[in-house]
């Protein structure tokens, strides 16, 4: 999210999570005020290879309830801001595959996990990776399902429900297949494909 009136917009569609871009370098970078929201969104800090420091501070300025760490952050790190009370969500990005060992680090560091698409950029890329790749799924922890999810996935996620792994699926992440331009979403868009999809009916 970007724009003062777009996020009002956006949180009366009720989602559990609104996110807020600390990356410079992308096009949805966040440098604003975060306005007044309902107590049921949290708001959530998108962070990439940033310093402790940067990350406590906007915690602090902008009364982030939840972080998500979208670099190489080590589980040292996660459990740092677990312990502070800010729930903790590492993504990890998967192309054609996927070395499921390396979310054993992670088990006790981080709140959730969140498997995006690995592309040129750390999010946002705009492309669905193979869910399939999710029947490995070795843990128990809940993950956030994301990368390159619109319209045309509605479909697709209810097939994904049948599936063994979305037992453990905690959310659905959207970003870039909502968006008119980088951080403005569609509204209506965004209506439709939460009346198709139910996802915790």
């Amino acid at each position: 999210m970007k724009y003062q009136n777009n996020i009002i917009e956006v949180a009366q569609l009720q989602p559990n999570y609104l996110g807020f871009i600390f990356y410079e370098k992308s096009s949805r970078f966040f440098d604003r005020t975060i306005p007044k929201l309902p107590k049921s969104i949290k708001k959530t800090g998108v962070f990439v290879n940033a310093s402790l420091e940067f990350v406590k501070k906007n915690i602090k300025t902008h009364k982030l309830q939840a972080v998500q760490l979208h670099g190489n952050e080590s589980p040292g790190f996660c459990e740092f801001l677990k312990k502070e009370n800010i729930e903790t969500i590492k993504v990890f990005s998967i192309k054609d595959d996927f070395d499921f060992s390396k979310l054993k680090h992670y088990e006790n560091a981080c709140d959730y996990f969140l498997f995006d698409t690995k592309g040129k950029l750390p999010g946002g890329n705009g492309y669905a990776f193979n869910w399939n790749i999710l029947k490995k799924y070795p843990s128990t922890k809940p993950f956030f399902l994301s990368g390159g999810i619109g319209l045309k996935e509605t479909e697709k996620l209810k097939e994904f429900k049948k599936t063994e792994a979305y037992k453990y699926c905690y959310a659905i992440d959207v970003n870039s297949k909502f968006e008119i331009e980088a951080g403005l979403k569609n509204i209506e868009k965004l209506k439709e494909f939460k009346k198709d999809l139910s996802i915790r009916n």
